[in-house]
């Protein structure tokens, strides 16, 4: 039986913003997978503070000059949404230890809701890792500049929320 390379993986996420750290997994996704689908979650529990139309956006310009890499919403389950596009590998991104134990429950959950989907995890570069998008919500919130911490593309989008 013969080794078969998986061509596509789905990097799952509110993205509320994208930032430059979900921007280093993307980029690190495309050295092992040619392809990359950016899942932007609706995750109304969470309340974004963008809607999920704007954070697609935000996605897509941010990552318009990375080849082979697509972004679409999805508000169903992400093991259905990744079975509809016939994709068997989840991309998340640990930065601490912090995000471990989280990121290993619903790696668990979801391959107990599809065992053919596996989870791989990708850690960002040392200067990413402290970057999330909470941080840079709470920035915003208070009127900082978190501009050093999400992708350039995006900061018209920033400047419309405020």
């Amino acid at each position: 039986m013969g080794l078969k390379m998986i061509k596509t993986a789905i990097y799952p996420g509110t993205f509320d913003p994208i930032t430059n750290g979900h921007i280093d997994i993307i980029k690190r996704a495309k050295i092992l997978f040619d392809n990359v689908l950016v899942a932007v979650a609706s995750s109304d529990n969470k309340k974004p503070m963008f809607s999920l139309e704007k954070r697609v956006n935000m996605a897509r310009a941010a990552t318009k000059n990375i080849s082979n890499v697509e972004v679409e919403p999805f508000s169903n389950l992400l093991v259905d949404f990744a079975n509809s596009k016939n994709i068997r590998v989840i991309i998340r991104g640990l930065r601490a230890v912090s995000d471990f134990e989280y990121e290993l429950q619903m790696g668990y959950t979801n391959a107990s809701l599809n065992k053919d989907i596996e989870t791989l995890y990708l850690m960002p570069s040392l200067e990413n890792a402290f970057i999330s998008s909470s941080v840079v919500r709470t920035i915003l919130k208070h009127n900082g500049n978190a501009s050093h911490l999400y992708p350039k593309e995006i900061e018209k989008f920033i400047k419309e929320k405020s």
